[in-house]
């Protein structure tokens, strides 16, 4: 038997014999009073008579070390807010209780009842009076010096990734932070949260490949979301002024370590604005967000500085590809030179594809890395953006912006296209490009044009991608660093093999 089934095999030769004493394993619930983090804050200085004046606390937590010999022992709990250490000693608890100290492993979870009080090397320590066992791990935890390190094992096996690497419990942690941060940005200036479904009879708001399941009682396909937008649309046209939305995005398309089918997206619409007051509001908002939960204007992503001290650059895409991309002013006017351009960088592009699409296609390939500090690239082609309004002044752009930053694109955002006639005009479009082979086209949506026909005022809405701009804030090189469980390949067996040595009795450090 392998060293990890060896393991296993002692563990439950443990929960034999306990059972065997009449232990509980598994008890139903322990009565805690303090936690680790507090205690520790709070009598860190503390001097051996305050400590003794402490009334006796009640710890819960998972053991991460154990050492000792003979009749006394000292372990490690961790909660949810810390560590500490707790002292055992059989004349303390009793010997029925230090009995079952003694079968205690690393990654069981105990209970602890005693009086703080400080070691000799002044570390500050519970002196157990009671102990209660109050689950029993059968599995050990992964090698201290090794850490768990394999990263398909780390997103597998997240539940152990949290326990061994205290850096990403923090990194999800900060992700909450975030969250909530952008959730008491927009509700200060009086956005209301809604929530819209996650099932649509008609997939549409991006250009993507959806997700389709079959409803049986109602007997019709219904597709997962790609995008919240034509509901909160409809929300501003029911009167719902300023709406927001956080939640599940889903678009069957390919994984990389920006992209992932399932994703977290904040949608937000305003109405009486366009996409310039957007971009002060999307400045306003990560500024604020970045300030609270870093504790400051930049943040290092990477290697590389960003700062997101406004104000923001902003470019047009034309003059993105000029400016960084290398591109002559005569070769971004027309396809013929787009090509040419392409050509000449080793860049092939389908023969069909017009002026618009290579100019998108272009500034992706040589702009968009090259784009570190937030910038806001604007002017995008009316042809490939189907739900924004265009220009007065020029209509072959449309009033929209996409907001770059750490190389990545982490916004997109754009004044509504609000006149029903015009958007029936690019739905219909978008079903001739759908028929000529764009699976990502839009479909037409006759009730979202009949929710336009009541009528939409002005009105500018936005998206930015959650899990992005935590990678940003919390250094994460994949966005699978910062998705609790992201979807992976089955599992092809043997995954414990690869998740380093294994010890009965060490503490993961990380």
């Amino acid at each position: 038997m392998d060293q990890l089934g060896t393991f296993m095999r002692e563990r439950l030769q443990k929960l034999e014999e306990l059972a065997q004493r009449g232990i509980d394993p598994y008890p139903s619930t322990f009565q805690v009073t303090a936690e680790a983090g507090s205690l520790v804050a709070r009598y860190r200085e503390a001097d051996d008579p305050t400590l003794a004046d402490v009334e006796p606390v009640r710890l819960g937590g998972r053991v991460m070390s154990l050492r000792g010999h003979g009749k006394a022992s000292f372990a490690h709990l961790q909660d949810r807010t810390g560590r500490l250490q707790i002292y055992v000693r059989q004349d303390q608890v009793g010997e029925e209780a230090y009995r079952l100290f003694k079968q205690i492993d690393v990654g069981d979870f105990l209970g602890v009842e005693g009086r703080l009080f400080r070691t000799r090397t002044g570390e500050l320590t519970i002196q157990a009076q009671a102990l209660t066992l109050l689950a029993k791990s059968i599995r050990p935890l992964p090698d201290k010096w090794h850490g768990l390190s394999d990263v398909e094992v780390r997103y597998r096996q997240r539940y152990v990734d949290l326990i061994a690497n205290p850096v990403v419990a923090e990194q999800f942690r900060r992700r909450a932070r975030i969250i909530s941060e952008i959730r008491r940005f927009f509700e200060a200036r009086g956005f209301l949260e809604v929530e819209t479904p996650m099932m649509h009879p008609i997939p549409g708001g991006a250009a993507a490949k959806p997700f389709v399941t079959y409803h049986n009682a109602l007997g019709m396909d219904l597709y997962l979301r790609i995008a919240p937008e034509l509901h909160l649309k409809r929300c501003v046209v029911g009167g719902l002024e300023r709406v927001f939305e956080i939640n599940r995005n889903f678009r069957n398309e390919g994984l990389s370590t920006h992209h992932h089918p399932e994703f977290t997206m904040l949608e937000f619409y305003q109405a009486y604005a366009d996409y310039q007051d957007l971009m002060v509001l999307t400045e306003e908002l990560l500024t604020t967000t970045v300030r609270t939960v870093c504790r400051g204007n930049t943040v290092t992503y990477q290697g590389q500085t960003v700062s997101f001290a406004p104000p923001w650059t902003r470019l047009s895409v034309e003059q993105a590809l000029v400016s960084l991309g290398g591109l002559a002013d005569g070769e971004i006017r027309t396809a013929e030179g787009l090509r040419k351009a392409a050509e000449t960088r080793g860049l092939t592009y389908p023969p069909e594809w017009g002026w618009a699409k290579l100019l998108v296609e272009l500034f992706e390939a040589l702009v968009e890395a090259k784009l570190t500090q937030p910038t806001f690239i604007t002017d995008f082609p009316a042809e490939l953006s189907p739900l924004a309004k265009a220009r007065a002044d020029d209509p072959r752009y449309v009033q929209r912006f996409e907001l770059y930053a750490a190389g990545m694109e982490v916004a997109n955002a754009y004044t509504e296209l609000n006149d029903p006639r015009e958007q029936r005009r690019r739905f219909e479009a978008q079903v001739r490009a759908r028929a000529e082979g764009d699976e990502e086209a839009h479909l037409l949506d006759e009730d979202f044009l009949r929710a336009l026909e009541y009528g939409l005022p002005p009105t500018a809405g936005e998206g930015i991608g959650i899990d992005r701009l935590v990678m940003i804030l919390t250094d994460a090189p994949s966005i699978r660093d910062v998705i609790l469980f992201p979807h992976m390949r089955p599992e092809a067996g043997g995954a414990e093999s690869r998740a380093g040595a294994e010890t009965d009795r060490a503490a993961p450090h990380g």
